[in-house]
């Protein structure tokens, strides 16, 4: 674990001293100092466990004992008994006994040496009935223990005597002490306040919920996982330039790693600064299971109240009344579910893991979060009938569905709502428990105001899953696999109530080595933004779809949405990708620029020139820029959504998309865009990204380009020209049958159209591709009957039977009638070139 020298040169910590152990007042190594720290801050200078000795049991001997260094206090090696010691005293009387330093001077036997002011406790170890011996603490305290002190070392000496058994008969030292304090999950620190630097022990990072391997040695670090509503008392508990030099406590709660919270109890010291060592602030933090609350419960439902108005969805309902009830009132299982009809639908099992819960659970609760018939589970019927809090105690008899899910006790809450019940809270104990008084108002408070937390969060789920579906029917259900690329795309909407975005993306096939790539966002939040988004996608997908340059689609786009005369408007980057050679052209009407991750891991913003947003002026211009892409580049795409937010200007955030970008991985391009998107957290916009990694075409087709001119022997030339530049392929093989397409697609341009024509021949792989574009939209018409007496239709009958594949496609300014044949052998390398007659 990462920390800083000097801090724990310059703590002082316990010694430890046994029958023959000499107090050298060194602190001993790691876990045992961190250990009787805890001791010390529960207001113990000396912890000592003995155990019946002697050849006739006549006598308790010290086994075990562990001292604060700074503590001269020392207890006899033997007790006799009978006797009049107080450890004596409370084995008799089996239950522990506390003296003030008044009433210790009553006890000549047994206390500690000197006595000066010190104030002692005898606890009783017992195990299934049988003595094993007594826990013995000195304390320095005037006034003795305190209730919250005395409450927690009776959990320390339970602690000791649920492990006395099983050490009795090994050789010492049997580290008793140190084990014990583990098990209650006490952990401890050592802050260096010139510097931020702290030292956490393993179980003080497990209860903030970071692991070692995360954990730097900085304060920050910890004090980050803490609510940040309760970081100013944090703070000013921690800094001592604020406070005098003794004891604070502080409660405050932190967010686990799964998003649940929970409640610590810190305790620290201040220690003035010396020659030898800096100024110091040492402390314990611990469970509020472990420490008894306070007696300010208001607070308590004061947070819980909070908490769960903050609370949106049902699984964020369910964790916070998990963090509620399980630790503070010690449970093992907690279970929360939703009433839908007679089904009880479960939203929460903690802890989490399958083996925790009964066997006969699980095998009828299949599922991830399992139902259950009402039916099969009487006990819960009645509660959630009756509309009343069941306890049930230790030993009650259930049914199998809930059998073993609290053997120790159960409390059964029906949480209202609305003169309803929204389902049921389950919290089981192992061991016996008795429910205080003080659980009870706990249970119900928290019952009623977790059914109306979890209505309202019902209802905001099916709004949400409603939006959700409602967003994602009017974007692309997938994405088109690209020639020598992939692309990828990641939708998120906002999360607060029916939040229909108006952000879109798409990515539009142009033709075989041509990709179009469009991200778009309309303003605002609602069905109306919606609707125009899908308006605007469809829109932009017809106009690229026509053969359109880029500049022409934007601009026919915004003319669309000016016409619509909403007061919304919409932006817009579109990016128009030549797959064979990585040319890329860029629009952009108002909205981010794009970012690239070049081939080096390096990134930076695509400057292109930027129009207006769409929908502002009709006559808008939208400037066109070119960019080359290298095999290897990832192209993103993003809305605003993702790098701007309440406290985060849109340069940073696309500073920190660019570090993302960077620092991912462009071989896993789907798990890149979920590094990209990271932890958004609490979105108040939707979110869009699209990424693209062009790679390069691994086959590069071979072209050659004729203008056929409207000449009497036009389509003679067009066969001598594609004659030709077969036989430089070597792909004589399908010289008839190619001539014969370009005869008929020649032709019929010539008869049927008007204005320019081009003949274009392209070989890639194992097909040669005859395309044809002229000026007319219409695609050409095949008859639907043809006789003897026809004078037309058959040759595109004929162009069809010769091709593999044989298509129209709309073009700028008209069309492109092509046909796909397939060559039967791998031709030779060929030649490019480009004729005009």
């Amino acid at each position: 674990m990462p920390h800083d020298g000097a801090i724990r040169a310059a703590v002082s910590g316990p010694g430890v001293s046994g029958a023959d152990t000499a107090d050298t007042g060194a602190p001993p190594p790691g876990p045992r100092a961190a250990g009787e720290r805890a001791l010390a801050f529960a207001g113990v200078a000396l912890a000592a466990v003995y155990v019946p000795g002697g050849a006739d049991k006549r006598e308790l001997r010290l086994a075990e004992t562990a001292r604060w260094a700074a503590s001269d206090y020392r207890l006899p090696e033997h007790l006799h008994l009978p006797g009049g010691s107080p450890a004596e005293h409370a084995l008799r009387a089996d239950r522990p006994l506390w003296l003030a330093p008044a009433a210790l001077a009553a006890y000549p036997e047994g206390g500690p040496t000197p006595r000066a002011d010190a104030s002692l406790g005898a606890l009783p170890l017992r195990s299934e009935g049988e003595r094993l011996g007594c826990l013995v603490v000195v304390g320095t305290g005037s006034d003795g223990f305190s209730a919250e002190q005395r409450h927690f070392l009776e959990r320390y000496a339970d602690a000791v005597a649920h492990l006395l058994p099983s050490v009795v008969g090994r050789p010492e030292p049997w580290a008793l002490l140190d084990t014990a304090l583990r098990s209650l999950r006490v952990g401890s620190f050592v802050l260096l306040p010139d510097t931020g630097r702290i030292e956490a022990d393993r179980t003080l990072l497990e209860l903030v919920g970071i692991t070692p391997d995360d954990f730097d040695g900085k304060a920050d670090t910890l004090l980050a996982h803490a609510l940040p509503e309760d970081m100013h008392a944090l703070v000013s508990v921690l800094e001592p330039a604020t406070q005098t030099f003794g004891r604070r406590e502080l409660e405050f709660r932190v967010r686990g790693p799964t998003g649940e919270m929970r409640w610590l109890s810190l305790s620290c010291r201040v220690l003035e600064a010396t020659e030898d060592r800096p100024e110091l602030v040492l402390g314990v933090v611990t469970a509020t299971s472990v420490l008894r609350r306070s007696a300010d419960e208001v607070s308590r439902i004061q947070w819980l109240t909070a908490a769960l108005d903050d609370a949106d969805t049902v699984r964020d309902v369910s964790r916070v009344v998990v963090a509620a009830l399980r630790e503070p009132l010690g449970a093992d299982r907690v279970a929360l579910a939703e009433l839908q009809g007679e089904r009880l639908m479960v939203t929460v099992l903690d802890p989490p893991q399958p083996d925790a819960w009964p066997k006969a659970l699980r095998d009828e609760w299949r599922t991830e979060w399992p139902d259950a018939p009402l039916g099969a589970l009487p006990t819960l019927q009645l509660a959630l009938q009756d509309g009343r809090m069941d306890l049930w105690p230790a030993g009650t008899a259930f049914e199998p569905g809930l059998e073993g899910v609290g053997t120790g006790g159960l409390a059964v809450l029906p949480l209202p709502a609305r003169g309803q019940v929204a389902g049921v809270c389950l919290v089981g104990w192992d061991e016996p428990h008795e429910f205080e008084p003080d659980e009870r108002s706990l249970l119900t408070a928290t019952a009623a105001l977790a059914g109306q937390a979890l209505k309202r969060a019902h209802e905001h789920d099916a709004e949400q899953q409603l939006a959700t579906m409602l967003q994602r029917s009017l974007l692309p259900r997938r994405l088109p696999e690209l020639p020598g690329g992939l692309a990828v795309a990641r939708y998120l909407p906002a999360r607060r109530g029916l939040q229909v975005g108006g952000d879109w993306y798409d990515v539009i096939a142009l033709s075989e080595d041509r990709v179009a790539l469009v991200i778009g966002d309309v303003q605002g939040h609602s069905a109306g933004a919606a609707t125009i988004m899908g308006q605007m996608r469809t829109a932009v997908r017809a106009y690229a779809v026509e053969g359109h340059p880029p500049d022409v689609v934007v601009s026919h786009a915004n003319r669309l949405l000016v016409g619509m005369e909403t007061d919304l408007f919409a932006t817009c980057c579109y990016a128009e990708l030549d797959m064979e050679e990585g040319n890329t052209l860029f629009v952009r009407a108002g909205h981010l620029a794009p970012l690239v991750r070049l081939p080096d891991g390096s990134t930076e913003e695509i400057e292109v020139e930027g129009g207006l947003p769409l929908g502002i002026l009709e006559d808008a211009e939208f400037p066109m820029t070119a960019v080359a892409l290298s095999p290897g580049t990832v192209l993103a795409l993003v809305t605003d959504g993702l790098v701007e937010a309440v406290g985060l200007p849109v340069d940073e955030g696309m500073d920190l998309t660019r570090g993302a970008l960077a620092a991912a991985n462009p071989a896993d391009l789907g798990r890149m865009a979920d590094e990209l998107l990271g932890d958004v957290g609490r979105r108040e916009d939707d979110v869009a990204l699209l990424l693209l990694r062009y790679d390069g075409m691994g086959t590069r087709p071979t072209r050659a380009g004729w203008v056929v001119w409207r000449l009497p022997d036009a389509v003679m030339h067009a066969r001598r020209f594609t004659a030709r530049t077969l036989r430089n392929w070597q792909a004589e093989e399908v010289a008839d049958a190619v001539l014969l397409v370009v005869s008929e697609l020649v032709t019929n341009a010539l008869v049927y159209t008007q204005g320019p024509v081009r003949l274009d021949v392209v070989l890639r792989g194992d097909r040669v591709r005859v395309a044809v574009t002229d000026s007319s939209p219409r695609a050409p018409a095949k008859p639907v009957i043809v006789d003897w007496e026809s004078t037309g239709g058959r040759g595109l009958m004929l162009v069809e039977a010769m091709s593999e594949s044989f298509g129209t496609t709309p073009v700028a300014g008209g069309k492109q009638v092509w046909s796909e044949i397939v060559v039967p052998h791998e031709p030779g390398p060929g030649v490019s070139g480009t004729g005009t007659l």
